[in-house]
């Protein structure tokens, strides 16, 4: 997709904004003009991006390192957002992660960090910033997964999570979408990034270049969602091209 000024001085929160989908989202934001405010549990890859959107594009930045499993945290990234910029125009709900696979092995502390990263880390998240973003008639956009759409046996609690978020968007859309938000859904299959596999590898390893969607064309769906003005683009999955040619 060809990047819009639509975005020009919109100012865009992205957490999980270190590597992968988050990374490309923040370059995507920058390169159409907005303001990004870049957050993750790892601050110097952070500041390394936002030195980046600087140099290649004169993007205003905010580094906020965040943990989103830490209602704290979330609420500080918000409130430095607004009291930087004086409000929040897109706020893309990236941050997730795996861990474990089978449900008899694992262990509640795996569990745990599934729940509270994928779920009440979005929660928290949008919570914060639907009364910033309603002002200014923004954008909410959750980064799903093919894994929420279809059973997963490769870890149905992370699957869960994902239909979670899923879900929750879509309600969320019901509660504020005649509020002038828009809300969108993207669901991307295998990317080539920084995420780990159930063994603990990343998908960048284990998937070749065309074996696998690479971060940038999640990212342009994300921009593009984001570039709307009147319209909301409910869902985008974003698959392999031979995705359903053998099973999933």
């Amino acid at each position: 997709m060809a990047h819009s000024d639509r975005l020009e001085d919109d100012v865009a929160i992205v957490t999980g904004a270190s590597s992968g989908i988050g990374e490309a989202t923040c370059r995507a934001f920058a390169a159409a003009g907005a303001d990004v405010v870049l957050a993750s549990r790892s601050e110097e890859p952070l500041r390394e991006i936002a030195e980046d959107l600087k140099a290649e594009h004169g993007a205003e930045t905010l580094v906020v390192p965040t943990n989103v499993r830490g209602e704290d945290d979330v609420d500080a990234l918000i409130d430095e957002t607004v009291d930087a910029f004086g409000g929040i125009d897109v706020l893309v709900n990236n941050a997730g992660l795996s861990r474990g696979s089978d449900v008899e092995d694992l262990s509640t502390e795996a569990y745990e960090t599934m729940q509270e990263t994928n779920v009440d880390g979005v929660f928290y998240a949008t919570r914060a910033a639907i009364p910033h973003v309603r002002k200014r008639n923004g954008h909410l956009i959750f980064v799903g997964s093919f894994a929420g759409q279809y059973p997963r046996s490769f870890n149905p609690v992370y699957a869960a999570s994902k239909w979670w978020v899923r879900g929750f968007a879509k309600s969320v859309a019901a509660q504020v979408g005649d509020e002038g938000v828009g809300v969108t859904v993207v669901n991307p299959a295998e990317v080539r990034s920084e995420f780990e596999t159930t063994d603990g590898s990343t998908f960048a390893e284990v998937f070749d270049e065309d074996e696998a969607s690479d971060p940038a064309e999640v990212a342009d769906a994300i921009r593009f969602a984001a570039s709307q003005d009147h319209s909301s683009i409910s869902e985008i999955d974003i698959n392999r091209r031979d995705k359903f040619a053998d099973g999933f």
